[in-house]
């Protein structure tokens, strides 16, 4: 390959932050400051600096431009978007995305890139006009957080380190959307080898007081929790 025929590149680490709000699923979105797409909404994310990797600057950004802290979340590696029309400044802008799973997530602090920073209900942001491809990052996000969810134990990140059953079966509903029937999800999640186990103690409510839950060893579950169950619920309502 010839010189001519290099290409010199920036990287940008995108984030899709997701969190559950009131038993909603909601994303973090900024309101660009930036003279690029200034004043469009976007997904929290910026450019890697020198002598930093792109997880490294993800979390940068995270805490920098929403006030999200590292040991808030869990990060996992979305894709790469390297589509030459993706970016209309004159530079290539190669995307390296995320997906970032937080309980209760603290209201976002827009820094001084940002006119704004909000949390907004997925359903509402995928219908928006994001910059850049944003639009088409979130979606594959959003569809990445589905499937994880029927494969391994990333629902428990939705939550604080206790747990009662029924707030599990609050995050697969709002992640999912659609609702799942108690006693079948239940029983599916205990047969689980690793998934959850009993803390020992219970939460006291109106009702009967509830087991508490915490994670367990397993990073995949099996058998899987699919997204049929969904569909067998709604086939009964």
């Amino acid at each position: 390959m010839s010189d001519a025929d290099r290409e010199v590149a920036l990287v940008a680490s995108d984030m899709v932050v997701l969190t559950l709000r009131d038993d909603e699923l909601h994303v973090a979105l900024i309101r660009r400051a930036a003279a690029t797409e200034r004043g469009k909404w976007a997904l929290p994310g910026g450019f890697m600096r020198r002598g930093e990797s792109a997880e490294q600057a993800a979390y940068r950004e995270l805490r920098e431009e929403v006030g999200i802290a590292e040991r808030d979340v869990v990060l996992e590696q979305l894709r790469t978007y390297t589509d030459v029309e993706r970016d209309p400044r004159p530079e290539r802008v190669i995307g390296v995305a995320w997906t970032v799973f937080g309980a209760r997530l603290p209201d976002l602090e827009a820094a001084s890139d940002a006119l704004e920073a909000v949390w907004v209900p997925v359903d509402e942001a995928l219908g928006m006009p994001l910059a850049f491809d944003h639009q088409r990052i979130l979606a594959d996000g959003v569809e990445r957080a589905r499937s994880k969810l029927e494969y391994t134990s990333v629902a428990t990140a939705f939550l604080d380190d206790e747990f009662t059953m029924s707030q599990l079966r609050h995050v697969y509903q709002a992640v999912w959307g659609g609702s799942l029937e108690p006693a079948n999800f239940h029983r599916k999640v205990l047969s689980v080898d690793g998934f959850v186990e009993e803390t020992g103690d219970s939460r006291v409510g109106r009702g009967r007081p509830a087991k508490l839950y915490r994670r367990g060893s397993a990073q995949t579950i099996y058998p899987p929790l699919t997204r049929a169950s969904v569909r067998e619920a709604r086939a009964r309502s």
